[in-house]
């Protein structure tokens, strides 16, 4: 049986989530999602730019599916804050649940990381989108429905607590531990 964190838990969490790193931060974990449900922690991954995370099941969208000047690759790779899926998962092991790839300590709000922002990982380079990427079904059943409140809340899609989109535009490897830094515009 799961127990899902409650909502007193994950508000008094947001202040250690307020205080990830703004310029450089770490990976601290990598997943590939090889098939709807299977999740493979890995401890390096290659991103390209036609494949995003090699191996995953991520496909293009139709081009111009998020906006005008979108090529089907705004949503490649997702990012989600590591204290904020450490706050809703309750446990480590359960982080790949959430089915993003990238699990990193690094302050994601829109604030710090407007869409266009570059971000440096390993040898590759990521852009992050305007896509927004929310919290659905899969996200409530797993982590439960004051986990997906707080992530689709005003204050949850201002910090983005449920993580970013982004697309691949420098490939190459990259590796937990890694670290991540923000480029400058």
């Amino acid at each position: 049986m799961t127990v899902y964190v409650e909502a007193e838990q994950l508000d008094a969490g947001l202040v250690r989530v307020l205080e990830s790193p703004q310029e450089v931060g770490t990976v601290e974990l990598v997943v590939r999602r090889p098939a709807e449900g299977e999740r493979e922690v890995l401890d390096e991954g290659v991103l390209d730019l036609e494949q995003g995370l090699v191996g995953d099941r991520w496909r293009p969208a139709r081009p111009g599916a998020y906006g005008d000047m979108d090529d089907g690759r705004a949503a490649q790779i997702t990012l989600m804050n590591a204290r904020v899926i450490d706050l809703v998962a309750g446990d480590r092991e359960r982080w790949a649940l959430a089915g993003d790839q990238l699990f990193v300590d690094l302050d994601l709000r829109e604030a710090n990381l407007p869409a266009g922002s570059r971000l440096a990982i390993g040898d590759a380079v990521i852009e992050i989108t305007d896509q927004p990427h929310t919290g659905c079904a899969k996200f409530t059943a797993r982590f439960g429905l004051d986990a997906i409140r707080l992530v689709n809340s005003d204050v949850g899609r201002e910090l983005r607590l449920r993580g970013v989109n982004a697309r691949v535009v420098q490939p190459g490897a990259v590796h937990r531990g890694d670290v991540i830094r923000k480029l400058a515009r």
